[in-house]
């Protein structure tokens, strides 16, 4: 086999290149010495440091099947990291007829629930989006490694799996520092209303003295819903909404913010994970507000850095008290988040095993014996 020109080719046919589980990978391949190549949608300003990255403009449904079919084929890596589901029939197709090159899968979803968050995904349309769901994690189970973002994401057995949690990647998160004068809350995500868009809007209109950053893509679906809500309310002002962001970026808005929020809605996807985004809240020093939802209220409690609020009412009046009367209950909550990211982190970094595993992968398909990388969290 004719050495291929990169590594490592992350392959995506519907994350744009700013997703931060992304740019962890890539973070984490450059630390242990691999040359990367990103292939998805977005702009080269928004691609990982030091990748080669080449964009890709999918036109609808159809566009994007026809790209998962073809995508594969046009990566240059040793090592094909698939991070969406279509990619994988193709990607095992191609490791089958090109010898030498490795396959990873990254499942980072229960994207079999996520379906039930999707308004398009009902009906008849629904019930194949499910089956095509289903069929990728059974071919994902034959990947020279299957990765997954948590243990009850599946497939539960596989010839290799690796658990990569989306636990921070303290290179893109800013030092802890002082408060902003202003109390300012942050979230950043996906933007839609089963995420607790409106719901963050709602509390932030009962919370005056409040302002809020909102980074991440709005949902197609929630647009004009939004737009009269910026049109009408009198705290439109007070949100700034900063669109998609890559994750160096987007966080630095975490210095000086006073909350994290994460007010998802109940739903089978949602109840069964930790939204990533509050690990970096914490990870940042900042208290989170958190739906009721299991896991992630689980999380907080058992930090002691936030509040479990069921509605905007509640999410509001917990606002005002933060930076009222219970003003000093909210610095034991940033103490208590602190301490979480130095006790609970850890020493290693998931994504540093994740890279450890693909070099190990890249040069068996070489023949090469691999240098083992440092795993070390980066602080």
């Amino acid at each position: 086999m004719a050495r291929a020109s990169f590594d490592v080719t992350l392959l995506s046919s519907g994350h744009d290149v700013a997703d931060a589980r992304l740019h962890r990978h890539c973070a984490a391949l450059r630390r242990a010495g691999l040359r990367v190549e990103v292939i998805a949608k977005g702009r080269a300003e928004d691609a990982p440091a030091e990748t080669e990255f080449r964009s890709i403009r999918p036109k609808g449904i159809t566009g994007r099947g026809v790209k998962a079919l073809t995508l594969p084929g046009k990566a240059r890596g040793t090592l094909l990291v698939t991070l969406d589901p279509d990619l994988i029939p193709a990607a095992r197709a191609k490791r089958l007829f090109s010898h030498g090159r490795r396959l990873a899968v990254d499942l980072h979803e229960d994207y079999v629930a996520l379906l039930d968050d999707r308004a398009w995904a009902k009906g008849a349309a629904g019930k194949i989006a499910k089956v095509w769901a289903r069929s990728a994690i059974a071919l994902s189970r034959r990947a020279d490694l299957t990765v997954v973002a948590d243990q009850h994401v599946p497939p539960a057995d596989a010839a290799r799996r690796l658990v990569v949690r989306n636990l921070p990647d303290m290179t893109l998160l800013p030092e802890r520092g002082a408060l902003d004068g202003i109390p300012r809350a942050l979230y950043v995500g996906d933007v839609r209303d089963s995420r607790g868009l409106f719901t963050m809007l709602e509390a932030i209109e009962q919370a005056p003295e409040w302002l809020l950053d909102v980074v991440g893509p709005v949902a197609a679906r929630d647009k004009e819903r939004l737009d009269a809500w910026r049109a009408s309310s009198p705290a439109a002002e007070r949100v700034k909404m900063h669109g998609r962001m890559p994750p160096a970026a987007a966080w630095q808005l975490a210095r000086g913010a006073w909350v994290g929020m994460s007010l998802l809605h109940s739903t089978p996807a949602f109840e069964s994970a930790i939204p990533s985004k509050i690990y970096e809240y914490l990870a940042c020093g900042m208290p989170v507000l958190s739906s009721p939802i299991k896991r992630a209220a689980e999380l907080v409690e058992k930090a002691g850095a936030g509040a479990i609020v069921a509605d905007a009412t509640e999410a509001g009046a917990q606002l005002r008290a933060w930076s009222g009367e219970s003003r000093a209950e909210f610095q034991l909550m940033r103490k208590a988040a602190n301490e979480w990211a130095e006790r609970d982190l850890g020493a290693t970094n998931p994504h540093d095993l994740f890279a450890r595993a693909v070099a190990e992968l890249v040069a068996d398909a070489r023949g090469t014996k691999a240098a083992m990388p440092v795993v070390a969290r980066t602080q």
